[in-house]
C-alpha cells in the first residue's frame, strides 16, 4: 500500500483521532527529512511496535540560529516518501511553514536548565524550537509513542524532561546510533563534508571509544575523561572542538568524580570545515559495547 502523504493539521488530527477510536497504536518518528539507515532503522522500529506509524518531515526554522544552514539544508522529499514506504510506514506529515507557524503565531516552549549547556551554549535557542515543533507534532499526530535516535542524546533529554513536567501521554523509543563501517555516525549533514572532511570526521568516534576504554578500565574523573576525548580531537589542527565532556547519562550533571556504577555519557561537537557534526557514547558499567575490540 503507498504512503499517505498529509499536509495539514486539521486533517493529519482527524485521521489519528479516528484511528485512535478504533483501537489502533500509533508511532511517529520526528525528522526533518533527507532521510538515512538511521531514520530507516527508526521507521522500522515503530512498524514492528504499532498498528500505524507516521513519519513527519518538517525543517524546522524556530531550531535554526541566523547564521545557521537552514536554507542549505539538505532536501529530497520523493526519496524519502520511498525510504518510508519501503520501511512499511503508513503515513509521511509533511506540513508547511506557513501551516505549522501561521501569520501570527507567537507561542513556544521554553525548555529548562538541561538545554542550557553543551548544545545549548553554541545553539542558544535550539531547544525551544525543538520542544515547540515536537509538542506541535504531538498534537497533531496524537501518538502513543515516539521514536529518536541516541545520536542526538541531549535533545532525547530535553524532550523526556518536557515530557514529565507537562505529563504528555507519549512513550519516548530510543535506538542506538547507526554508524558507518568506520565508526561516524550517519547524520544528514554529512553530506556537506569534502572527502579529505570526510576521512577526518572520524575522530569523533574515536574520541569516544578512548573515553569508553578509559571508562571500562576504572577511570572515573571527569577532567582525565575530558581531556581523553579533547587530545584525539586535536589530532588535526582544523578541527575546532565546541565540547568533549562527561556527564551523568541521566541528568547530564557534570560532576568531578562519577560513581563507580554510574552509566557516562559522552558528547562531543566539532566544527570541521564549514560543517558542524556531534556524537556520543555511553558507558554502561559491566557492558563492554560490541566496537570495542
Amino acid at each position: 500500500m503507498a504512503v499517505q502523504v498529509i499536509s495539514t493539521i486539521s486533517e493529519m488530527q482527524s485521521i489519528s483521532e479516528k484511528l485512535r477510536l478504533n483501537g489502533k497504536s500509533i508511532g511517529v518518528v520526528p525528522t526533518m527529512g533527507y532521510l538515512h539507515e538511521g531514520h530507516a532503522r527508526l521507521i522500522k522500529a515503530a512498524v514492528l511496535e504499532n498498528d500505524i506509524v507516521i513519519v513527519t518531515i518538517f525543517v524546522n526554522p524556530l531550531q535554526f540560529a541566523a547564521n545557521e544552514d537552514l536554507s542549505s539544508y539538505p532536501r529530497n522529499f520523493k526519496r524519502d516518501i520511498e525510504v518510508v514506504n519501503d520501511m512499511g510506514g503508513t503515513i509521511v506529515f509533511a506540513p508547511s511553514v506557513e501551516e505549522m507557524y501561521p501569520e501570527g503565531f507567537d507561542t513556544t516552549i521554553k525548555t529548562g536548565n538541561i538545554s542550557l549547556k553543551f548544545e545549548g551554549v553554541f545553539r542558544p535557542t535550539h531547544f525551544d524550537g525543538v520542544a515547540t515543533v515536537v509538542m506541535k507534532l504531538f498534537m497533531a499526530t496524537k501518538p502513543h509513542s515516539a521514536y529518536f535516535g541516541q545520536k542526538d542524546y541531549q535533545q532525547v533529554t530535553v524532550l523526556r524532561q518536557l515530557i514529565r513536567d507537562l505529563r504528555i501521554d507519549v512513550f519516548i523509543r530510543v535506538l542506538d546510533t547507526v554508524r558507518e563501517t568506520d565508526g561516524l555516525a550517519k547524520s544528514s549533514r554529512n553530506v556537506y563534508l569534502s572527502t579529505v572532511e570526510r576521512e577526518k570526521a572520524t575522530i569523533l568516534s574515536k574520541a569516544l571509544t578512548l573515553a569508553i576504554k578509559a571508562a571500562l578500565q576504572g577511570e572515573r574523573r571527569r577532567d582525565t575523561l575530558n581531556e581523553i576525548m579533547k587530545n584525539e580531537l586535536k589530532s588535526f589542527e582544523d578541527i575546532h572542538i565546541d565540547y568533549a565532556s562527561a556527564a551523568c547519562a541521566e541528568t547530564l550533571e557534570e560532576p568531578p568524580l562519577f560513581a563507580p556504577e554510574g552509566e557516562i555519557v559522552f558528547l562531543v561537537a566539532v566544527r570541521l570545515g564549514k560543517t558542524r557534526l556531534i556524537d556520543n557514547m555511553v558507558y554502561r558499567p559491566g557492558t563492554s559495547p560490541e566496537f570495542l575490540l
